[in-house]
């Protein structure tokens, strides 16, 4: 087993393009972690630098405390599996699970156990006799994570490997797949685009930008200490609502201004929020700490209220997940749309696009970015906690 270190590693594409920049990021021994971010950020390029299969522009990359520069891929004892399945087409689906415990020349009864036991764990049993051609997608992709888990190397790379997945399978193979590298206790690496796996399955969680690394933490510290305005808009479902504010000070506190509404801040604004009271904030609030105001809340909502319209609906069974604007208030992310907030209704409640919504906000779940870079100024939960 190894740990991987990225140290100031870039990856720069001979036209210029910046695919990676001075990437820093350390992957303890035996942890799973998780690149995560939009398409096109740099994290399919970040695993193939680790593999070998990309040059490394600038900086360094360390296995177990060796500098991979100019060390091949074969040498590097990694396994990787690609969004696409890359089997070997002319062998059937149990002699592709079989084939680099072969060529290593380990006993028939060792390969045998090996390739019974991951059969079981991605449900390939029957499968086992058939070419890839006659698979569908989903089931060749099984068996690529297959090969790759029943060798056991040093550092294990996943490139979106439940991509060509249903829905319910994704889901099932993702826990499943989890437990496995875990109880294998391989380092892990797993590339994906999907924030419900990445917070799923991930030891800790890398958020990734347009080739640059945003934060770096457990799931749990992602949801509730988002290091920016991006990753909190990102990771969710639904994300972190964001709005374009205003911090005001009065009447023995501060206030938090949306458009011709306001919200009282909870106790006094702290930290580095202290000095944002009297400029612009980018204002996020989670659907759990948005619920409709009732008539029997009566004076108890004073300062904790928000007047919204129904802009889209969508029915999760359970519940409602309706999305509502504030007139006169921009979204976070600028661009002049309407600031949407997500909050989650009963299931039997009858609302469409137009219907009016009040809000009752709980103001100490509130996060507070800065307008111009996008960095956390200060969030509820911490507050909360202390």
């Amino acid at each position: 087993m190894a740990d991987v270190l990225l140290d100031n590693v870039s990856r720069v594409h001979v036209d210029g393009t910046a695919a990676v920049s001075h990437l820093n990021l350390y992957v303890r021994e035996r942890e799973l972690m998780v690149i995560v971010g939009p398409s096109g950020c740099g994290k399919t390029t970040t695993l193939r630098m680790i593999a070998g299969l990309e040059p490394v522009t600038a900086g360094a990359i360390r296995i177990g405390g060796q500098d991979m520069a100019g060390v091949p891929v074969h040498q590097r004892d990694l396994a990787m599996v690609f969004e696409g399945s890359s089997l070997y087409p002319h062998l059937t689906a149990g002699a592709n699970l079989r084939f680099g415990l072969d060529v290593r020349h380990l006993p028939k009864e060792e390969i045998d156990e090996r390739v019974g036991a991951e059969s079981r764990v991605l449900g390939l049993g029957r499968l086992l006799h058939r070419l890839p051609k006659t698979l569908s997608a989903g089931q060749r992709q099984r068996v690529a994570v297959g090969r790759a888990t029943v060798r056991v190397p040093r550092v294990f790379l996943l490139d979106e490997p439940l991509t060509h997945l249903d829905a319910g399978e994704r889901v099932r193979l993702r826990t499943e797949l989890a437990r496995l590298l875990r109880g294998l206790g391989v380092t892990t690496i797993y590339v994906t685009h999907d924030q419900a796996q990445a917070m799923a399955i991930g030891d800790r969680v890398a958020v990734m930008r347009a080739g640059e690394l945003e934060q770096v933490d457990t799931p749990r510290g992602l949801w509730q200490r988002p290091a920016s305005d991006f990753v909190a808009g990102f990771l969710g479902d639904p994300a972190m609502s964001l709005a374009a504010g205003r911090l005001e000070a009065g009447d023995g506190g501060a206030w938090i201004v949306l458009g011709g509404q306001r919200l009282r801040f909870p106790g006094r604004p702290s930290g580095r929020l202290r000095a944002a009271v009297g400029r612009q904030v980018v204002v996020g609030v989670r659907a759990e700490h948005l619920a409709e105001a009732t008539p029997a809340d009566g004076g108890a909502l004073e300062g904790r209220r928000l007047h919204a319209t129904v802009e889209r609906v969508e029915h999760l069974g359970h519940a409602l997940l309706a999305y509502c604007g504030l007139e006169g208030v921009a979204g976070g992310g600028g661009g002049g749309a309407t600031a949407q907030l997500a909050v989650l209704l009963a299931r039997d409640r009858r609302v469409t696009t137009g219907t009016p919504v009040e809000l009752a906000v709980d103001t100490r779940g509130l996060s507070f970015f800065d307008p111009a870079s996008g960095a956390a100024l200060w969030h509820g939960e911490d507050a909360v906690a202390g």
